[in-house]
């Protein structure tokens, strides 16, 4: 009875598993089972033993279903392929090298699994694709020279990978690109000059890489880009006046790099931006005037750099923006009476600059359209009398030296009176009305070192 029993759970196990298919001739087994139980299974070669017909096999796509395998180098005998999507199928190992036996292929879709391993040199073969897309993955070693076979690629995505070494040259044969990703990698060493002969570019993205060198001037012949991300790399050198000419592009991300020199005025040719991330680089010199065109951006993020010189008042006419960012910078002056037309601020960030004067009372338009607004005004030598709508945390500390600095009771003149008044805050038996002119040594506290400095003021 004991042997009967195991018999049983032996069938059983082996009918849970699979025997394996058993194919006709000129059909061939992926591995995966019987193609017939894969329920809306998008293929016209799907045969009656469950195996896949080679001279009828056109399009084949297990988009979404859980295949978890490997591919099998058996795919490679699919020749009449035109579309091959395997994507979000869970599937591991390595792209098996056959698969540039598919040379009819228009469509290559594997993205978003756990593949590993090198991009096999012969998807160079490819010749047909339109459209190649492995991001998602977890491929690793170069691009190699091959992929500028591709020539009739319109859609190249190799993002979020683990490629290295550097984008090879032959990238700028694909001249009828309209997007390429290849960010979220490791990739290195410059960006090939040839990048500017991919004329119908739309969306390029380069960033999270370790990409070095100058940004090439050739890239300003991008002028179908609307989408630019080179991001996060360690690019250096100043950004190309030859950019001025990418007349259509709304998304510029040039963050979190080594970039030098100006802001060339030629920005304001971007009036279609609505994003522009130039923050976290080694920027100098003043924010052009021109910046005032660009009037459909709604971030604008310059924080992070050695950015100098007043604020423009131009940039009151930018009316979209939700996001406005310039914190530690070397900003001096005024604040411009005409960020107060900025009511659409969600986020108006100006600390660690080194402004002066007063907070126009104008500002607070923007808390009277969005209550919920924030406005940092932090480290700065901003002075009182401060607009009511702003809190102590939007002032924070400031380093204001005027007239009134040190004149804790407002009595146009520095004497003993103010020297007592002082104690008295310092003891806690009175609170000031305007911290900032109490806080004569700048630490953010009241103590005996600010009478120190008072009874200095006094004295000289």
């Amino acid at each position: 009875m004991k042997t009967t029993r195991n018999m049983v759970y032996f069938i059983l196990l082996m009918f849970s598993i699979g025997w394996g298919l058993e194919c006709e001739e000129g059909e061939v087994d992926l591995g995966w089972g019987d193609c017939n139980e894969y329920l809306f299974l998008n293929s016209d070669g799907c045969m009656m033993s469950g195996c896949f017909s080679i001279d009828n096999s056109y399009i084949l796509s297990f988009y979404g279903y859980e295949l978890n395998g490997e591919i099998s180098s058996e795919i490679g005998n699919l020749t009449n392929l035109t579309l091959l999507d395997l994507s979000f199928t869970q599937l591991t190992g390595e792209i098996p090298p056959e698969i540039g036996n598919l040379t009819n292929l228009t469509q290559l879709s594997l993205h978003y699994n756990q593949l590993t391993g090198e991009i096999s040199s012969e998807i160079g073969n490819l010749t047909n694709l339109t459209e190649l897309n492995l991001r998602g993955n977890q491929l690793t070693g170069e691009i190699s020279s091959e992929i500028g076979n591709l020539t009739n690629l319109t859609e190249l995505y190799f993002s979020d990978n683990n490629l290295t070494g550097e984008i090879p040259s032959e990238m700028g044969n694909l001249i009828n690109l309209t997007t390429l990703r290849l960010d979220n990698n490791q990739l290195s060493g410059d960006i090939p000059s040839s990048i500017g002969n991919l004329v119908n570019l739309n969306g390029l993205g380069l960033g999270n890489n370790n990409l070095s060198g100058q940004i090439p001037s050739e890239m300003g012949n991008l002028i179908n880009l609307t989408t630019l991300g080179l991001g996060n790399n360690q690019l250096s050198g100043e950004i190309p006046s030859e950019m001025g000419d990418m007349i259509n592009l709304s998304n510029l991300n040039l963050s979190s790099n080594q970039l030098t020199g100006e802001i060339s005025s030629e920005i304001g040719n971007l009036t279609n931006l609505t994003h522009l991330y130039l923050h976290s680089n080694q920027l100098t010199g003043e924010i052009p005037s021109s910046i005032g065109d660009l009037t459909n951006l709604i971030m604008l993020f310059l924080n992070d750099n050695q950015l100098s010189g007043e604020i423009p008042s131009s940039i009151g006419n930018l009316t979209n923006l939700t996001n406005l960012l310039l914190t530690n910078n070397k900003f001096s002056g005024e604040i411009p009476s005409s960020i107060g037309n900025l009511t659409n601020l969600i986020m108006l960030f100006l600390e660690h600059n080194q402004l002066s004067g007063e907070i126009p009372d104008i500002l607070c338009n923007i808390y009277e359209n969005n209550p919920f607004s924030l406005i940092w005004l932090w480290n700065n030598q901003l002075c009182p009398p401060y607009p009511e709508c702003l809190s102590e945390q939007d002032v924070g500390i400031q380093y204001c030296i005027n007239d009134y600095f040190g004149d804790s009771n407002l009595d146009g003149e520095i004497n003993i009176l103010d020297i007592t008044l002082l104690v008295e805050f310092i003891l806690g038996f009175s609170e000031p009305e305007y911290f900032n002119l109490s806080d004569i040594y700048p630490d953010g506290e009241l103590n005996i070192m600010d009478i120190v400095n008072l009874v200095d003021m006094i004295l000289n």
